[in-house]
């Protein structure tokens, strides 16, 4: 078996669980590969015991993983997004951060949920990406055109609001005079999206939603479409560039440039435990769980 790691020294006491994540592997004979900026960093710290043995690093990966490990935050899993690819490599999100919608391996539960899933104790969500393309073609966005969670429009260097003309399937739907606007995915629903207002949306619905940021009209409102709808976008306002951001991999654009977004040709594959579900993690991530009359 072969498993590719990445992650991050972000959060605080994290090598502890990059060591349990370590032992177990190599209890289980696992060939380790290991994103070269972050084998560096292991290798630098103090406090994880250098005697693992047989591993190697990574710049770019193959079909030949069986597992993507992702250790930190949900950032890091979308991060990791971008090594996958279209490969289907089934990705590990183990959550050493905070709240973790997307890496919801607990960092207390490292040793005995890696041995139940190497185990093949697991079951795998397939999760919806959105695709991006411009006109003109030299307007480029970032080096990879996916995004799992959300392709968010941001005004710049302005307190202005700008212009989003919107079409769906090449009917127009309207103009969205805002500060911006968020393109989601199911997944991404938990996250800018619903920071601005939109639904919560369940990862096997076959949807998109559209969410403006702070729109000057009080009626326009978050709008739930399928994701077999190709949305075209236009902007326009007092500057002559505009943010775009692709889970948070950020861009300028000038204004004018013709963004055609759709649902992309491949999914991402998310572990995840049994005995966990979207629903649970509503419960104990949105504390719904929490209200005393239940």
């Amino acid at each position: 078996m072969k498993i590719g790691i990445y992650g991050q020294f972000y959060h605080e006491d994290s090598e502890i669980y990059i060591q349990h994540i370590l032992n177990v592997l190599q209890e289980k004979e696992v060939e380790i590969v290991v994103e070269e900026k972050f084998l560096k960093s292991i290798n630098k710290h103090k406090d994880i015991s250098k005697s693992y043995s047989k591993v190697s690093s990574f710049k770019n990966i193959d079909s030949s993983y069986d597992f993507f490990l992702s250790i930190g935050g949900d950032g890091t899993l979308l991060k990791s997004v971008t090594y996958v690819k279209d490969l289907g490599i089934p990705i590990i999100g183990i959550n050493t951060g905070r709240l973790g919608f997307l890496a919801t391996i607990q960092k207390e539960k490292i040793t005995e949920s890696l041995q139940q899933i190497l185990n093949g104790d697991y079951t795998i969500s397939e999760r919806s990406l959105l695709s991006i393309t411009t006109d003109p073609t030299n307007e480029k966005t970032t080096e990879i055109n996916f995004a799992l969670n959300e392709i968010a429009i941001n005004r710049k260097n302005t307190t202005s609001m700008i212009k989003v003309e919107t079409k769906i399937n090449g009917k127009h739907l309207t103009s969205y005079w805002s500060d911006g606007l968020i393109v989601s995915t199911p997944t991404g629903s938990t996250g800018y999206s619903l920071s601005c207002g939109g639904p919560i949306i369940d990862p096997k619905t076959n949807s998109i939603v559209l969410t403006p940021i702070a729109p000057h009209n009080l009626t326009v409102r978050p709008f739930v479409i399928p994701d077999s709808s190709t949305i075209t976008l236009k902007v326009s306002g007092r500057e002559k560039s505009y943010l775009i951001s692709l889970d948070s991999r950020i861009a300028t654009l000038k204004n004018q440039t013709i963004i055609t977004i759709k649902k992309a040709s491949f999914c991402i594959k998310l572990v995840q435990l049994k005995e966990d579900s979207f629903i649970k993690t509503l419960r104990e991530k949105l504390l719904w769980g929490e209200d005393k009359r239940n």
